[in-house]
C-alpha cells in the first residue's frame, strides 16, 4: 500500500481487526471551499470528486465492507438549476472514468434513493455501473443520490401498509427488523461510523433510522480537502470509543 508518511503513521496505529464494517459520509463543504477561493460552486463539486476517489480507495485498503456516500439529497433540488445540472452530470463522468478500477478492486456499486426522479443520462450511468459490478464481492459503495431519509421511511411504511391491507402480514409481524428490510439499505447492517466534514453538526435527513447507534465524527475540513489521512484519523478515533448500545461496559 502506497502511503504518505502521515498516512503510514496513522495506518500503523489502526487495529485492523476492529475496522468499522459500515462507514457513512456526508460529503459537505464543496460550495464553501470554492467560495473561499473565489471560484464558482461547481468548481468545488468537481474538486470533491478527487476526495471521493481517494476515500473509496482508502476504505477498500483498510477493509471497510460498506461505504455509504451522501451525494445528492431530495432537498438539493432547491439549488440553482445550473448547479443541479452539473451535479447530475458528475455520476456519469466519475463512473465512466473509474468503472475499470472499481471492477478491478471488486467494488460493488449500489444506489440508495429514488431513481425515477433522476435525469435519464444519470440513471443510465448508475444502472450501467450497478450491472457491471453486480457480481463483485468486495467493498459495497452505496451512492445516496436523490435520497431523503424521511421519504425513505414513508416509502417503507407504505409498502408494509399495503402488505397489511392485503392480508399478507398481521400487525404482530411488523417489527424493527421488518421496517429495516423495506428501507433502501435493506439487507445491510447499520452504519458503525458517520463522517461529516465542513464543520456542520447535523444529519441533514441522512439515514435517520439506520443511525440510531452510529458513532459520529465531525471535522472542520471541507470535503475537497478531505484526504486519506482524515479518513484514517476518523477510524482511529472510532476505535478509541466504547460502544455500549444503551448497556453498561463489562
Amino acid at each position: 500500500m502506497s502511503l504518505h508518511p502521515k498516512e503510514k503513521e496513522l495506518y500503523q496505529k489502526l487495529d485492523l481487526q476492529s475496522i468499522p464494517h459500515h462507514v457513512a459520509i456526508i460529503m459537505d463543504g464543496n460550495g464553501r471551499w470554492a467560495r473561499k477561493r473565489g471560484l464558482p460552486r461547481i468548481a468545488g463539486h468537481r474538486a470533491g470528486v478527487n476526495s471521493l476517489r481517494e476515500t473509496i480507495r482508502a476504505a477498500d485498503q483498510v477493509g471497510v465492507k460498506i461505504l455509504t456516500l451522501y451525494t445528492f439529497s431530495t432537498e438539493n433540488w432547491k439549488r440553482p438549476s445550473k448547479e443541479v445540472r452539473f451535479l447530475m452530470k458528475l455520476p456519469e463522468e466519475y463512473l465512466s472514468k473509474e468503472i475499470d478500477e472499481l471492477c478491478a478492486k471488486n467494488v460493488c456499486i449500489k444506489q440508495m434513493g429514488e431513481m425515477e426522479g433522476l435525469p435519464e443520462h444519470t440513471r443510465n450511468a448508475i444502472e450501467d455501473a450497478m450491472d457491471k459490478t453486480a457480481e463483485n464481492t468486495g467493498l459495497i459503495v452505496n451512492f445516496a443520490l436523490n435520497y431523503g431519509s424521511r421519504g425513505e421511511i414513508v416509502r417503507a411504511v407504505k409498502k408494509i401498509s399495503r402488505l397489511a391491507s392485503g392480508g399478507s402480514i398481521n400487525e404482530e409481524d411488523i417489527t424493527e427488523e421488518m421496517i429495516s428490510r423495506f428501507l433502501y439499505s435493506g439487507g445491510q447492517p447499520d452504519p458503525d461510523l458517520l463522517i461529516r466534514p465542513s464543520g456542520e453538526l447535523r444529519l441533514s435527513n441522512f439515514l435517520l433510522w439506520q443511525m440510531a447507534y452510529t458513532e459520529f465524527w465531525f471535522s472542520e475540513t471541507y470535503w475537497p480537502d478531505f484526504k486519506k489521512e482524515d479518513f484514517l484519523q476518523a477510524i482511529l478515533d472510532y476505535q478509541k470509543r466504547n460502544r455500549r448500545y444503551g448497556g453498561l461496559t463489562k
